[in-house]
């Protein structure tokens, strides 16, 4: 069968982990495709999260409130997951948001029913485990990043790591995932600094 969700579940999947047609299907078949508007939310402050979002297209951010002010965690575009481990995990009401930064198609996967699946199906066990080893690899490597690295060096891992999110999110939201001001990064950005 090939659907929408099929099409995003084979994008998303990829082809590194050896999937059969039968857990391509069945995770295909969990997806809940939105269409979302720039500016609409996902996931709000105080909610339980129960799914990981997938984008089919447009882009995605995560962001908290710290002192009154949004700190971007987490873009995602195209092909690309997100999610909010901690609520996931110990379903508590988390802190982060979700917010549609470009018009788009996400498709929402829920937690449970995928490790449900995952136990099921080898290949969906091995997404599984690469998915939770590449956000703990990328929480610590942004931890380093702000505790060792320059305002410079931070803006060219961002933009090494994030590409496409380089191109168009606003300044204001890198800034806010750097721990920069928005002038400290343009100063950045001119080679200033």
């Amino acid at each position: 069968m090939n659907t929408a969700e099929y099409t995003l579940a084979k994008k998303f999947l990829g082809s590194d982990i050896p999937i059969n047609e039968d857990e391509l299907q069945a995770f295909a078949d969990l997806i809940e495709r939105r269409s979302l508007r720039k500016k609409e939310h996902l996931l709000q402050q105080g909610e339980i999260s129960r799914h990981f979002i997938l984008v089919e297209s447009g882009m995605l951010r995560q962001y908290y409130y710290k002192n009154g002010k949004e700190v971007t965690e987490h873009f995602a575009v195209e092909g690309k997951p997100i999610w909010c481990i901690e609520s996931l995990f110990r379903e508590a009401p988390t802190e982060l948001m979700v917010e549609v930064l470009e018009d788009g198609i996400f498709g929402l996967v829920p937690y449970g029913s995928f490790k449900n699946l995952a136990q099921k199906y080898p290949g969906l066990f091995q997404i599984l485990i690469r998915m939770l080893e590449g956000s703990l690899v990328q929480s610590q490597q942004k931890a380093d990043s702000w505790k060792f690295e320059s305002a410079r060096d931070r803006y060219e891992r961002f933009l090494r790591e994030y590409p496409e999110a380089s191109k168009r999110a606003s300044i204001n939201h890198i800034a806010s995932y750097l721990l920069l001001s928005p002038e400290t990064l343009s100063r950045v950005r001119a080679g200033k600094l």
